[in-house]
Parts: structure tokens; sequence; C-alpha cells
């Protein structure tokens, strides 16, 4: 692995978290002898696989580096890309770094993937997270806070480590650095789009998914504070709002492709995961309730949870208002049945709130983006020339 240091820090390490090899992995393991967790998209209790002693990595699929050859004979045509993508890493030997591989509740294919993975490659330990579908019930802080319990001696078998709630709290301050300095980054975007790009953000933000949260906090860090020295000029763009991308990314091309047609984006749900809660996560008590009451009580919107207590569009409606977006922009994974089913919510509420909207579709694999760079130059040209 090998970066250029007299650049901006997101740009040293682009092809880095392109590279479906994964070589931060790779170097950390053979610098420091841990094993690493596979971190299945959306969310999932990192704190618990760092404390007994494995790496947590996002597994977000292949995105476009790499071409699915086996892995569509094992699934339905109308699964989306990023369940096919990931088995084929398995399949062309990219997973190798990975002893343990974590799923959770996300959808039926996410959850099928799971025991498919199992079958498949005998050798990696899966472990999947059973996150309550009933937020508001009573029970929920309990059944959380014994699943973490559960999973954790599960992750303990594969180390051989026996974790004590010090060790948890320590590992829940790692990562409450690691989500304040994102936090940090994600304000700063808000405030000065124009002095750090989403393209950078993204690529930061997949860093933190691929390294020790303890080593790339500083890099984040650092990247604010280059970030605040600039003095970019505001050119006309609209500012907006994207939604939809919390699980499937799109290629970073996409992204910047989008933002070069005439938006800044003030927010968005990209990598959701590894900035779920809102605040910092206690570590004064017990570690495990702490952690589930903050994913109860504490997290971010999310397509992949059934929280009745606010409605399922508030949350974007709060975001548009909040960052003060002209627009909203839903970018939704091809086959996505969460994101498509909040389609239907999120437009109703714009509607309602006569808060312009673009719907654009997209997969994971693709190459060419002169169809939604056309649509969203339209789109931006129609509300600033209306």
């Amino acid at each position: 692995m090998t970066v250029t240091l007299d650049v901006f820090p997101a740009a040293r390490y682009r092809d880095v978290v392109e590279d479906r090899d994964f070589p931060t992995v790779r170097e950390y393991q053979a610098r420091t002898g841990r094993a690493a967790l596979g971190c299945y998209p959306v969310y999932g209790p990192f704190e618990l696989g760092y404390a007994a002693g494995l790496l947590p990595v996002g597994l977000f699929g292949g995105g476009n580096r790499i071409e699915i050859q086996t892995a569509d004979s094992r699934f339905q045509s109308f699964i989306c890309s990023v369940v096919k993508s990931t088995m084929e890493l398995g399949f062309q030997d990219k997973l190798g770094p990975f002893e343990a591989l974590m799923f959770e509740s996300i959808c039926d294919p996410a959850r099928n993937l799971a025991s498919i993975m199992s079958r498949n490659f005998p050798k990696q330990k899966v472990t999947y997270v059973h996150l309550p579908q009933n937020m508001t019930s009573a029970a929920a802080p309990d059944y959380l806070t014994s699943e973490y319990r559960r999973v954790l001696a599960e992750l303990e078998t594969v180390t051989g480590a026996h974790v004590t709630d010090d060790d948890l709290r320590a590992s829940l301050a790692t990562y409450n650095a690691l989500r304040s300095a994102l936090r940090a980054l994600y304000a700063f975007r808000a405030e000065r789009p124009q002095d750090l790009l989403t393209g950078e953000l993204y690529t930061l933000t997949r860093l933190a998914t691929i390294m020790d949260p303890a080593e790339v906090t500083p890099i984040l860090r650092e990247a604010l504070d280059a970030a605040r020295a600039r003095d970019g000029r505001v050119k006309d763009r609209i500012r907006v709002v994207l939604a939809g991308a919390f699980c499937e990314q799109p290629p970073l091309e996409l992204i910047e492709s989008i933002e070069e047609s005439g938006c800044y984006i003030v927010d968005d749900d990209f990598l959701l995961g590894w900035r779920l809660f809102r605040r910092d996560v206690p570590i004064d008590d017990d570690p495990c309730r702490a952690l589930a009451l903050a994913y109860l009580n504490d997290s971010l919107h999310a397509s992949t949870k059934h929280d009745l207590r606010a409605p399922r569009a508030k949350a974007l409606i709060e975001s548009a208002r909040s960052h003060d977006a002209d627009a909203v922009i839903c970018l939704i994974a091809k086959f996505c049945e969460p994101g498509l089913f909040d389609y239907a919510l999120y437009r109703k509420a714009l509607e309602v709130e006569s808060i312009p909207h673009l719907y654009v579709e997209f997969e994971e694999k693709m190459w060419l983006y002169e169809r939604i760079r056309t649509e969203v130059e339209t789109f931006v040209e129609s509300m600033l020339f209306r």
C-alpha cells in the first residue's frame, strides 16, 4: 500500500478505498497479527468485534472493480447488486483477510446472504445480529443488550479472547472518537461545501471502514484542518440532500458526477453504519446496554430501522430544512426494496412540504454516468432558472 503525502488527505487514499484486495487490512494484519471481521452494511456493533481483538472492516460489495462471474448463479435475477458482488468477493478469494463475517437485519436478501455465505465459505465464522424490529417495545433495551452479549460471545470464540466490560468501554471510547471526527467533517461540509467536496468526504469516510479506528481518526482530523485552511469560491450550485444509498454504495465517480452537475451535497446517507449515532455512547455503565440504548434512542434515521416513534419521511424533511437545502435527490439502488418502499413515503412528504426532488436509480457496477448526469443537470437548471 502506497500513499502520497503532499496532497489533501482524501486524495492520498482514493485508490486504497477502491481496492477490493483490502491493502490497508492486509498491511495492518502483517504489522499487528490481529484478525479481521468483515461487516456487511448497513450497521453492526463494531465495538464488540474490536474489543474481541478483531478489526471491523466494511464489506460494501465489489463496486465496479470486479466482474460478477459466479455469484449470479446463487441468486435470483432481481436481487440487488451488492448482495451478489459481496459473495463474488469470496469466489475471487478477496475475503482472505477475514476470519469472521458479520451480517444484520437489513432486508430479506441480506438476511439470506448470511446463511449462503456460511455454506459457501465454511472456513469463515459467520455471525448474524438480530436487531429489534419493534423499537418502541419496553422489552427492546433488554433484548438488544442480550443480543449484543450473545454476538460478543461468538466473536470471542474467533480470537480466544475474554472480553471484560473495561475492554468494551475502551472500544466504545475509540469508536466515539472516530464518529466525533466524522460528525465534524459532515458539519463542516454542510457549512462550507465548496471547501470539502462530497467525493472527498466519501473517500475519508470509506477509509474509516477499512482501517483501525484509532489510526484513522487522526487522518480525519488532519483532513478537517486542511479543509478549514481552504478558501474556495462559492459556485452557482443548488444545495441538495441526497438519500437512498444507505446500503449499496454508488461508484465514487457517480458521486462526483452529481456534484459536477451543479450540486453541493450538504447531507447524505452514505456509509451510514460507521456514523450512525448522533452523540457519543456513554461508557460509564454497562457498555452493551449503553450501545443498545444508543441504537434504539440516539441513532440517525435509516431505512432498515422501523421506528414507529417518528414518520419514516420526517428525518429527510428535517435534514432538508436544517441544512437549508434547495432540493432532495433520491439516489436509490436498483432492486433495493427498503429504498424503494421509502421513496413512496419520501415523495409524498416532499410534495406536501413543496421541496423539489429528483429520483435517480443506480447500480454499484455502473461505469457510464452520462444519463444520470444529464438528468441532474436538467433538474439543476430547472431550479436555477425558474
